[in-house]
């Protein structure tokens, strides 16, 4: 009995942390407190009693390994950065929610255990999707807490991360949607992922949740080809964004956007706007990765430097806030890490992509998906280092690590029957 409360109190801890990414911060914060503590807690139990060893779930696989390079090449910069030290320790906590997919990759023992998580997470997204269309409808929610929510449609965060989120979660819909049981079960999920894609493209403002849409489509599409006909994927987010460009007032407002704003950054370099903006500070992080191309500057050095390099144009120049980012994870990784930092960060969704070949194909492709998902967003976007957004991919790409390593052929499982002695 005791044991029994034991997995129940385990298992309620992953739940609750699958659910809470799609809901406010202050769940997030709270419930991967808690998995942090399960996972530490289960491997002190383990090293007590002598037994320490690679958990089988994890045997063979490249994404744990990546994961902890990752964070040792972090903690290893703290020795020349030039950030205060605070600042660097925080940047260093934020990459630690990668432990995040480890620890779930081993504290899911069981496919039922994995599929069980994966309803919480799918009805927490799903209410965060109901969420924006009410707001849409004009129907207050009290519940929905952010800034943006009567503006934008946002329940929780922002609608740029809420626009990524609700994009995987609809294609995530339609890969898994043979997961679903009952006669209909298949049906529901499309009829979700078609709620999700289109709060997505009609209700959401954000421009990297249509790219990630666009991208995640483009997949799916070409997975569904015959295999002759998949060379189309080159131009079919082209075509997508034109189709898109035509049927929604959200896509083509918010490219028609994008194009004045570039427009007048190359011409005046205006850095108000929010493509101004992003266009200005990939420029500093350029710099600063061409100056300390070897090594970088360090865990959490962006703020410092940015300010630095301001002040050196513009002696007026107000500094910004510590704890801040580039807006690309790709420069943020680079500038702190050099060049070895970029090739890391690529490294570790390779490691991601090599795991996922040897799935099951709705959840390779789920996993897959997922995967482009985070490498689109994270191209406007610090999506791994931000808060949310960030617990968000580790949480879903953890689960779809764990169903597709607990994933057992039922062909293979007669076979198994068969031959096992009476």
């Amino acid at each position: 009995m005791l044991m029994g409360e034991k997995i129940n109190l385990r298992l309620t801890i992953i739940c609750a942390a699958a659910a809470s990414v799609g809901l406010s911060m202050a769940f997030i914060s709270i419930f991967k407190f808690l998995l942090l503590l399960c996972g530490l807690t289960v491997l002190f139990k383990a090293w007590r009693l002598s037994s320490i060893k690679i958990p089988p779930v994890l045997l063979g696989k490249a994404t744990p390994i990546a994961i902890m390079l990752v964070l040792a090449a972090f903690a290893i910069s703290l020795a020349w950065t030039i950030a205060p030290i605070d600042q660097a320790f925080g940047s260093l906590a934020k990459y630690a929610k990668l432990l995040i997919i480890i620890f779930i990759m081993c504290l899911i023992r069981s496919r039922r255990e994995a599929l069980l998580a994966a309803a919480w997470f799918a009805g927490s997204q799903l209410f965060l999707v109901l969420g924006a269309w009410a707001l849409y409808l004009g129907i207050p929610i009290p519940w929905a807490s952010s800034k943006m929510a009567m503006t934008e449609y946002a329940v929780f965060s922002t609608y740029l991360d809420q626009g990524i989120m609700s994009a995987v979660f609809a294609l995530l819909c339609w890969h898994l949607r043979s997961l679903v049981p009952g006669r209909y079960g298949p049906g529901l999920a499309i009829g979700v992922g078609v709620l999700s894609l289109g709060s997505v493209l009609f209700v959401l403002s954000g421009r990297s949740g249509h790219l990630v849409a666009i991208a995640g489509l483009s997949l799916a599409i070409m997975w569904e080809l015959p295999k002759r006909f998949r060379v189309l994927v080159v131009t079919l987010p082209f075509l997508l964004a034109a189709l898109l460009f035509a049927t929604s007032e959200k896509v083509r407002e918010r490219l028609t956007v994008v194009q004045s704003e570039v427009q007048a950054y190359s011409s005046t370099a205006q850095s108000n706007t929010s493509s101004g903006l992003r266009l200005m500070m990939w420029r500093y992080a350029s710099i600063m990765i061409e100056q300390h191309p070897a090594r970088g500057l360090g865990s959490g050095s962006w703020t410092t430097e940015y300010n630095r390099l301001q002040h050196a144009d513009n002696p007026s120049f107000e500094n910004i806030q510590p704890m801040g980012n580039p807006h690309q994870e790709y420069l943020l990784w680079g500038l702190q890490l050099g060049i070895g930092g970029i090739l890391l960060f690529l490294g570790l969704m390779l490691s991601i992509l090599r795991d996922s070949l040897r799935m099951a194909d709705k959840y390779r492709r789920a996993l897959q998906t997922c995967l482009a998902g985070l490498a689109v967003a994270c191209l406007f976007n610090s999506s791994l280092y931000d808060a949310l957004i960030g617990d968000f991919f580790c949480m879903t790409l953890g689960l779809l690590l764990a169903l597709g390593a607990n994933y057992k052929p039922k062909v293979l499982s007669a076979q198994v029957s068969r031959v096992s002695p009476a």
